[in-house]
């Protein structure tokens, strides 16, 4: 990238660059803002192929399909690269042309790609399969030699979960628990969520532990405040003790008149 960077002048070149960088930052967690520094860096630089590359995956990661589509198109018209083939056959699924995603999967560009983009190539063409109601066609596609493997390559996890997810929506459950639990093995990163799918295989409830302590503390305030407040019966009213203190008084009063009486009579 620096180097396509290069033939831009050196401020243009740093704006670009910048608004770049703010875009792989972004995409994975916030992805609108991603896609909106992609658009400045369109804006700055549409002939640089790694701008248009940028901006497809940006549209790509807010659902823009149509648009990401025509990005990687350009890309790869620039560079003349086939990397791009198989996240642009998942555009064609996004866009509900399941049937031009598996079309792609056939292409002569498929064998040009590493290892890595093959798998890619393999899980869109699964997709596909799924996406128009073939689900066994689906599973026989993820068979592959990358799946028998016991060395863990980047791309075994999510290869790994896909064949398992396939493989419990026709209903062979017990196949699937074992490849969630080979996917729990492969992911060490926590990329999918292989752990809870074979939790909830084994029937296992998860409690939200947070929820359980505010549960806790909130009974415990109640018990608190039970035993901290008193009742009102035990209250005592300053203007009751108030009356029962002139009665008091008055009685007293009444008890000195009374032997006064007594004693001059």
């Amino acid at each position: 990238m620096r180097q396509e960077l290069m033939s831009l002048p050196k401020t243009l070149a740093d704006d670009v660059a910048r608004n770049l960088v703010m875009v792989a930052k972004l995409i994975d967690e916030e992805p609108e803002k991603a896609y909106g520094y992609s658009r400045v860096a369109l804006r700055l630089a549409s002939r640089v192929a790694a701008v248009r590359e940028a901006a497809g995956f940006a549209a790509y990661a807010t659902q823009k399909y149509t648009e990401a589509l025509a990005e990687f198109r350009a890309a790869r018209r620039m560079t003349g690269n086939v990397d791009l083939w198989p996240v642009m056959a998942d555009c064609e699924r996004g866009l509900g042309r399941p049937e031009r995603a598996l079309a792609m999967a056939g292409e002569p560009e498929v064998q040009k790609l590493d290892k890595a983009g093959q798998v890619e190539m393999r899980l869109v063409a699964a997709g596909a399969r799924r996406d128009m109601g073939q689900l066994d066609a689906a599973i026989v596609t993820l068979q592959s030699s990358e799946l028998a493997s016991n060395s863990v390559q980047p791309w075994t996890a999510r290869l790994r979960y896909a064949y398992a997810d396939a493989l419990l929506a026709s209903g062979r459950e017990d196949e699937a628990r074992e490849w969630f639990a080979k996917t729990v093995e492969s992911d060490k990163d926590g990329a999918t969520d292989a752990s809870d799918r074979l939790a909830e295989l084994d029937g296992v409830e998860f409690v939200d532990a947070l929820a359980a302590d505010d549960e806790v503390d909130v009974e415990g305030d109640e018990t608190v405040a039970d035993e901290g407040v008193p009742s009102s019966a035990a209250i005592e009213n300053p203007e009751d003790k108030q009356e029962e203190r002139e009665k008091d008084e008055k009685g007293e009063k009444n008890e000195d008149e009374d032997r006064n009486g007594n004693g001059t009579s």
